[in-house]
């Protein structure tokens, strides 16, 4: 039996606990390794279904609130 991990499923479970800690009790290290693990999880995921996705959604996002401001 072989047991197989997403990367990028892992690495959301990594953010999501990284997130859920104290704010205050952060180094400034510890912000830059958590923005490097978000950014690598972003390259990713972007080439995926749910990455085109998420890249559309946040298209008509911007295109609404643009719309809305004129």
């Amino acid at each position: 039996m072989v047991l197989s991990i997403n990367v990028a499923v892992l690495l959301a479970v990594v953010i999501v606990v990284r997130l859920r800690r104290r704010t205050e009790a952060r180094k400034r290290t510890d912000e830059q390794l958590t923005v490097l693990i978000v950014l690598v999880f972003g390259v990713l995921v972007a080439p995926t279904a749910f990455g085109q996705w998420v890249t559309d959604m946040a298209g008509q996002l911007a295109a609404g609130i643009n719309d809305t401001g004129r």
